[in-house]
């Protein structure tokens, strides 16, 4: 395998070119859907992946980084909303 920036042979599991440093573009990072809705299923999952794979994979790692995020968004928003409810109903006499 050759370096696509600078033309270098290198090994085939390199991560990177030893001559420049640039990455290895064979390493399959496509930002798949479903690494986001594991992300947005189980949060924890998505920000451990996020932190492991921000250097090698920064499209997968943004999907379930983004999937964590939305995730704790609505957890926060759903709890907001029911404390906004019980707030309502406490101050109506219920």
């Amino acid at each position: 395998m050759y370096c696509k920036n600078c033309g270098t042979q290198m090994d085939d599991n390199a991560k990177n070119c030893p001559k420049c440093g640039a990455p290895n573009s064979s390493i399959n990072d496509n930002g798949g859907f479903l690494w986001g809705l594991l992300g947005c299923c189980i949060p924890i999952a998505g920000l451990v992946l996020f932190l492991v794979w921000k250097d090698t994979k920064p499209k997968t790692a943004k999907s379930a980084g983004i999937g964590a995020l939305v995730s704790v968004i609505l957890y926060v928003l759903f709890y907001a909303l029911i404390g906004i409810a019980g707030f309502s109903a406490a101050t109506m006499g219920f």
